[in-house]
Parts: structure tokens; C-alpha cells; sequence
């Protein structure tokens, strides 16, 4: 019933217990990425004032401490990437950080003032990938993205949309682009991916980011007063392990990224990095399952 987990460690990350996040690898590198990352699409915007700024340094130290590293944001994001400068200025290690951000603008001298805006805001000298927001001026800004990869400035580079009707177009440019990573919405309740952009990522040797797990709430308002289902209990201990060990199941999959402000949907999140996977036919038992409701 459940598929073994293989784990992988990244450098630099910190050891809270004797246990090791299930990682997968980077095909670009080889480097090994955790499996649970987090998203700061909205809980991240917030004021830079004590108290805010300790309670999303909280979140990021959680998902440090239990070896996750991906933290995803973008300029679109208003004061999320300032927030994760002022985290690190706190105290956070960057070095134990996999921080993701975008270029989401027009043109190449704005893609680079934007660029160059978000290094500064997260006290980075270095970002580890920079993706093309929405598949906005792609050509554009991935030639600058690659230019700096070259220089050192830039780890990684990646194409983004949320919406399944944009797979297409994504297709297309992953075709064309060859990035290193994208990033898509996919979910029990989005499972549209799983036709042709996450076996096309697969063949062509892309990592792959996911937003949208629960697709905007939706899926915790589905089960809504309902206990997980006994067979579900094997491998998760809540509805939000459930929804997130379907999506990194996926042998496509790279990395998940949950936006939360909250501490304790972080250590549920995280646990999801952990234990047993669903297999083939259980994946599709949770699917079913997700259907009938």
C-alpha cells in the first residue's frame, strides 16, 4: 500500500532530531532539495514591526529546524521579500535558506532593477532561483537570468504560472527554455498537471515547485467536519499531510510549497516531509475519495 521513502540532506541545513525530510533531486545539479518548502504569497505581507516579524521568523526556524529550506516569494508579493531580509537580518542562518523569488515586470532593464531590488530587500547576495512570474516577458528576463547565472548572482532560473489554463502556454516554454525549475498550481482538487507538464518535466529534467496545495482552502472546506479516512491514517496524521503526501508523491514533484502564518500549520505542514508516501493505488484511492465528496 504505501511506496519507501528515500531521503537526501542538504548542506548547511539544521539537525532539531535524528531524522532526515525526504529530499529530492535537483536534475540541473544533483543537489538534493527538501520536500516541504513555504510560501509567503500574502502572509508574508505584512509591517516590519516587532512582533509580525518574530512570528514569520518563527515559521521560517520551524522549517529550518526540521531540515526544509525552499522559501518562495516575489516581488508581487508587496512586503514578503522585505520580510525575509528582515528575518535574516534577525538572525535566521541565509545559509541554510533555498530562497526562490521572481522577476514580474516588462522589458530588461526593469526585469534588472527588479532583480536587483530583491537581492537587497532579502539581504541576498546570492538567490538560489529566480523564476519568470506568470510567464511575463519570459525570453527577457531568462536571458538576463542566465547572464547572471553565469556571474554567480543567481543559483537557478524557473518559469511560474498558477492557473491550469496556462499550461499550455508553460508547455511550450519549457520547450523553448529549457528552465531549470517551474512552477505550477497542482492538487487533489487541480489535477490537471499530471496530463502533460509534469511527465514533460520529468522527461526533460525539471524540477518541479507546486503552489496552490490546497487550492486556496478549498480542499479543507470539502472534508469540513469529517475524520481522515482509517486507511489514511498509515501515512498521515491530518487533512493537510493528506493533501500535501498526494502532491509529493508524484515522482515529478521537487518541492511543495504551503503559505501559512501561523506556527502550528507549519509543524503540521512539515510532517508531511516525513514517514511513509502513498503509492500508486493509493494515490488514486485519494483521489476517489476527494471525488466523491
Amino acid at each position: 500500500m504505501l511506496a519507501a521513502v528515500s531521503a537526501g540532506l542538504l548542506p548547511g541545513r539544521i539537525l532539531a532530531e535524528e531524522r532526515e525530510m525526504l529530499s529530492r533531486q535537483i536534475p540541473a545539479s544533483g543537489e538534493m532539495l527538501p520536500t516541504i518548502g513555504l510560501g509567503t504569497y500574502q502572509v508574508f505581507d505584512v509591517t516590519s514591526t516587532p512582533e509580525k516579524i518574530a512570528n514569520c521568523r518563527e515559521i521560517v526556524d520551524l522549517l529550518l529546524g526540521e531540515g526544509g529550506s525552499v522559501i518562495d516569494t516575489s516581488p508581487m508579493y508587496n512586503r514578503a521579500e522585505r520580510v525575509i531580509g528582515d528575518i535574516i537580518a534577525a538572525g535566521s542562518p541565509r545559509q541554510a535558506m533555498f530562497i526562490a523569488t521572481k522577476v514580474w515586470t516588462n522589458g530588461k532593464d526593469a526585469g534588472i532593477r527588479q532583480m536587483d531590488a530583491s537581492a537587497r530587500l532579502m539581504n541576498a547576495e546570492v538567490i538560489d532561483l529566480m523564476q519568470v512570474h506568470n510567464l511575463r516577458d519570459t525570453a527577457i528576463h531568462m536571458a538576463t537570468i542566465r547572464d547572471r547565472q553565469e556571474q554567480g548572482t543567481i543559483r537557478y532560473n524557473g518559469l511560474t504560472h498558477y492557473r491550469a489554463g496556462a499550461l499550455d502556454k508553460l508547455e511550450a516554454e519549457m520547450k523553448e527554455h529549457q528552465p531549470d525549475f517551474i512552477q505550477i498550481n497542482y492538487s487533489l482538487g487541480e489535477r490537471e498537471a499530471e496530463r502533460r507538464v509534469l511527465p514533460l518535466a520529468s522527461d526533460m529534467g525539471i524540477a518541479v515547485l507546486i503552489n496552490r496545495p490546497y487550492q486556496s482552502g478549498a480542499l479543507f472546506r470539502a472534508v469540513s467536519g469529517r475524520d481522515i479516512p482509517g486507511w489514511a491514517t498509515e501515512f498521515a496524521a491530518s487533512w493537510g499531510q493528506f493533501f500535501l503526501k498526494f502532491i509529493v508523491s508524484h515522482p515529478a514533484v521537487t518541492c511543495v510549497i504551503p503559505a501559512t502564518s501561523k506556527p502550528h500549520h507549519m509543524i503540521d505542514n512539515l510532517e508531511a516531509g516525513f514517514g511513509d508516501l502513498p503509492d500508486a493505488r493509493t494515490r488514486g484511492r485519494m483521489a476517489g475519495f476527494m471525488a466523491s465528496l
